[in-house]
């Protein structure tokens, strides 16, 4: 159970991408997965948890097809204009956050549990910051420009990095800042906290928190969410 005085946070969904990999016609968040969007699902996810009151949704200027969702019309939604990358999509979703805590995850992470969402919540707080994420189980090469093998890397203390990923709205909102004027390369919100010398907490999280990126993932996905119904 959440406790009390962890309830009141709201989730950005950075969703101005268009997310070229799927080769669609729509960005990859409006494609159809189980009956919604895969944007629908995300967010459901997220509103039906008890500790998060609303949502920030960060969407591309020009997006078409987001007032077209049912969801769109939950007034625990905020909208805001997204930018070309996205840590000026968080920063400017930052701006309408009033809570002292943030979680950010990914628009095209339909499968999220409650269950790694109390994980999270739980170890982010203590900690000073949290993300999920999962072992890295295949043996990892790393290669050269040409695709040739060079080096085997130890995996024992190697993760994949997930969402959400929970902080703090001041100092990330900081070191986000901080990193873009330095231009470094933020991939996600723990590389600037880790730039920025926080540290931060790792909580393994379901392997079904996947990502879709590929085609293929499309029908991954639809069975993690099948299994977990």
């Amino acid at each position: 159970m959440i406790e009390a005085n962890l309830q009141g946070l709201t989730a950005i969904v950075p969703a101005a991408g268009i997310g070229s990999r799927m080769g669609a016609e729509c960005p990859k968040q409006y494609l159809q997965l189980a009956g919604k969007t895969i944007l629908e699902h995300t967010l459901a996810r997220l509103l039906s948890h008890p500790a998060i009151d609303h949502v920030v949704v960060a969407l591309a200027p020009n997006d078409q097809w987001f007032d077209t969702l049912a969801i769109a019309v939950d007034p625990r939604i905020l909208r805001v204009d997204g930018g070309a990358e996205r840590a000026f999509s968080v920063l400017n979703a930052l701006d309408v956050v009033q809570g002292e805590w943030v979680l950010v995850h990914d628009a095209a992470r339909p499968c999220l549990t409650h269950r790694d969402l109390d994980a999270l919540i739980a170890a982010a707080i203590p900690c000073g910051g949290a993300i999920l994420g999962s072992r890295v189980r295949d043996t990892m090469k790393r290669t050269d420009g040409a695709g040739n093998i060079v080096a085997t890397v130890e995996r024992a203390q190697l993760w994949h990095a997930l969402t959400p990923q929970m902080f703090p709205t001041t100092p990330l909102k900081q070191a986000l800042e901080q990193g873009l004027a330095q231009g470094a390369t933020l991939t996600d919100e723990a590389s600037a906290m880790e730039r920025a010398g926080f540290a931060v907490q790792m909580v393994e999280g379901r392997a079904d928190n996947i990502k879709v990126t590929r085609p293929e993932d499309l029908a991954l996905a639809a069975l993690f969410l099948h299994q977990q119904a």
